[in-house]
């Protein structure tokens, strides 16, 4: 491939002229973690971190160690320090980092983590995530056991611009989109804990919409609908290709050529890993033996109905067996509560529903923005996309990649 003009072919790829490809051990150090014993451990102390404690590229603190013993000063972490996996039984976890910030002061680090410690420490932090660094840490890993030793990661090699205003430009850049990333997802899990919350009231009928003040009633499910087994299906019969989805007892099975169903139903898990769980379906489909179809009456909203079911945790009612069983019999005698009028069922489902399609375009913006995050790593990290040192590059930054 001819290289463009003004980037030259190093080791690691092609790069701008007035790049180096350099190898981490010549701009920073690398440490080796705390070795401890079991004694040693308490319930409070020095926290101790380890590949528990990165989780999704970002500092966690769900699972933690404390010990009680002397830790020389230099394996106490800083802030701005790359946390990263170098031992694990799962070579999958191998490389997997996570930048460190004030919250970390006092700790330590475990013996199967490494910590990278240099001036830019964000930007390689960043080079962790990027294809450029997993590529040599699987090349490094081989068939041998799932171990990078430090003399392997001060060997890994990084493009590097020699300005060290692009240098944090990109730096920048990226964490600003990290930025927008963070507050998505904040944004994201409060949606759906308001969510949560709602279904308790409304479904309850704890709280009710405007309009509506007709008491509840509390009738077995039978009155609010049928249900019954699917049709019994050979894998034989289930492809990729046919029309119609077939769904078993955990969900989509694959497709078949004919179908058992047409129309608004709700499907429980019968049998299976997933007995219990519930599913909307429409249209036509093919039902399984080990899904119970259940089919609305004409005065109950089969959405209500899914999420009246949903609250329900029917797995916990299954018959113990060489695997978890429910039967129709047992669940048409379960009582709930619901309001007799299908309207103040359609209206109920209707809020739910327009969250729901809410937190779906939220979840859809939060993909898209961290696909557009590794294709702007792809393109800042190895100098492909150049950022002017002053203002701002986001805008232009999207408009290549979008």
């Amino acid at each position: 491939m001819d290289l463009r003009p003004g980037y030259k072919q190093t080791e690691i790829g092609p790069i701008p002229e007035d790049w180096d490809a350099v190898p981490l051990g010549s701009i920073g150090e690398s440490l080796i973690g705390l070795t401890y014993a079991p004694a040693e451990v308490r319930n409070s102390g020095i926290l101790v971190l380890r590949s528990s404690n990165i989780q999704n590229d970002e500092l966690s603190f769900e699972d933690n160690v404390f010990v009680k013993k002397d830790v020389p000063f230099k394996i106490m972490v800083r802030p701005g320090d790359v946390l990263i996996c170098v031992r694990n039984g799962s070579a999958d976890l191998i490389g997997k980092s996570a930048l460190l910030d004030e919250r970390t002061n006092g700790m330590t680090f475990g013996a199967f983590m490494a910590v990278y410690r240099s001036e830019i420490g964000v930007l390689v932090n960043y080079l962790f995530q990027s294809s450029i660094l997993k590529r040599q840490i699987n090349e490094h890993l081989g068939a041998t056991i799932n171990q990078i030793t430090n003399k392997s990661l001060n060997s890994f090699r990084i493009p590097l611009a020699r300005d060290l205003r692009e240098q944090n430009a990109i730096a920048k850049a990226l964490r600003d989109v990290d930025g927008a990333i963070s507050s998505m997802t904040q944004l994201l899990a409060k949606k759906r804990d308001l969510r949560t919350g709602t279904i308790q009231q409304l479904v309850t009928g704890r709280t009710r919409l405007l309009g509506f003040s007709e008491p509840w009633q509390k009738r077995p499910l039978a009155e609010l609908c049928e249900m019954k087994s699917g049709e019994g299906i050979t894998s034989a019969r289930i492809d990729t290709t046919s029309p119609f989805p077939c769904y078993g007892g955990n969900g989509l099975r694959g497709f078949a050529k004919t179908y058992t169903h047409e129309g608004d139903f709700v499907l429980i898990g019968r049998v299976g890993a997933l007995c219990g769980n519930i599913l909307r379906v429409s249209g036509r489909f093919f039902a399984s033996e080990h899904a119970i179809v259940v089919a609305p009456r004409e005065t109950t909203d089969p959405n209500f109905l899914g999420m009246v079911l949903s609250r329900m945790r029917l797995g916990r009612l299954s018959e113990s067996s060489a695997q978890p069983v429910l039967t129709v019999s047992k669940l048409l005698k379960l009582e709930v509560s619901y309001p007799p009028s299908k309207d103040e069922q359609t209206a109920i489902a209707g809020v739910l529903s327009d969250m729901d399609a809410e937190i779906t375009a939220l979840a859809a913006r939060l993909d898209k923005t961290q696909a557009l995050k590794q294709g702007m790593m792809q393109a800042l990290l190895t100098g492909r996309v150049r950022l002017p040192v002053k203002g701002e590059a986001l805008d232009e930054l999207e408009a290549v990649h979008a």
